[in-house]
């Protein structure tokens, strides 16, 4: 919704201001980024109904809106809104209301919304969509920092790599140091896994390709210090997950696939994809409970669920590379 044209010069600032009082407040950035987008199609409905001036907000207008929500069409895929796609507008309706009451600009009261019940699944992705995040990140983008430009996309692609290729979790990636890479063995040392466990991860070829063009050619581009942290942001710090969930985000909304930018996927979707493809590709659920970290098979076993079929049989993992099948071309 954030190309939606705001005509309103005050509504305009509505949107920005909404953003500052989330930044100044704390909220992490991916909120920061998609809240004031939401609320920007709400502002759009005003101004098409010829609602000029925030004061005429009112409950009932806000439930006419939500209604309008509920029976449009989806404009990226067939059908209507998610359940959890409304449930995001929800929230960024509620805040904005707080922001509207906190600065003095309207007295709202209480939105007169309940959250819509979700179906609790876990998204992944297929091959082909991988492949599209892959091509996202050789892109150019308009960043703020255009000489790091060739950084940042050679950052994305050792994101995917950790995240997917390496199948770590989301503080695994974030804590990784560039000493944890053993690029002669071709082998990742999780040094802060869940319960403080550590492990080793292989690392397929491709993988440890992206690896090596962004450790030895583009990180010393962002490097301001002696920090060994493997993800560095622009201005010389430990990234975040919140600040590499955003950049997956961004990739996704570059792809050209409209079923992958309807999505709604994170850093951890990714975990699941590379899980889902390895036992569709054959790969023992021994073998891959022990490349994820999990205690036990249980916690492994929903990706039989995902990927549709029983465990497999040993035989069928023979012709597939170790630990990951995934070469991006």
């Amino acid at each position: 919704m954030k190309q939606l044209p705001l005509q309103n010069t005050s509504f305009r600032y509505l949107e920005q201001s909404f953003r500052e009082w989330l930044d100044i407040l704390g909220y992490a950035p991916i909120t920061v980024y998609n809240l004031p987008n939401l609320i920007r199609e709400l502002l759009h409905y005003m101004e098409q109904k010829r609602y000029n001036n925030i004061k005429d907000l009112s409950p009932q207008l806000v439930h006419e809106y939500y209604q309008h929500l509920k029976e449009r069409s989806n404009q990226r895929r067939d059908g209507a809104l998610s359940n959890g796609h409304l449930n995001k507008h929800i929230q960024a309706l509620r805040k904005f209301a707080e922001y509207l009451r906190k600065v003095g600009r309207l007295q709202l009261p209480e939105l007169p919304l309940e959250n819509e019940e979700e179906n609790q699944r876990l998204v992944w992705l297929t091959t082909d969509e991988i492949k599209d995040l892959f091509k996202a990140s050789y892109i150019e983008h308009d960043y703020n920092f255009k000489e790091s430009q060739e950084a940042f996309r050679a950052r994305d692609r050792a994101m995917l790599a950790i995240f997917y290729g390496c199948g770590l979790r989301r503080n695994e990636g974030v804590n990784l140091d560039v000493p944890d890479i053993n690029f002669d063995r071709s082998i990742l040392h999780v040094r802060k896994g869940k319960g403080y466990k550590e492990r080793f991860v292989p690392i397929n070829k491709t993988s440890l390709k992206h690896l090596e063009s962004y450790v030895y050619d583009y990180r010393p581009v962002l490097l301001k210090s002696k920090l060994e942290a493997l993800f560095m942001s622009a201005y010389g710090k430990r990234m975040q997950g919140q600040s590499l969930s955003i950049r997956l985000k961004q990739l996704q909304d570059k792809t050209e696939s409209i079923d992958l930018q309807e999505k709604e996927i994170g850093l951890h979707t990714l975990r699941h994809s590379i899980a889902t493809h390895l036992l569709q590709a054959g790969m023992k659920l021994e073998s891959i409970s022990r490349f994820l970290g999990h205690n036990s098979l249980e916690s492994t076993q929903i990706y039989t669920h995902l990927a549709g079929v029983a465990e497999p049989k040993p035989q069928a993992f023979a012709n597939v590379p170790r630990y990951a099948h995934y070469e991006h071309a």
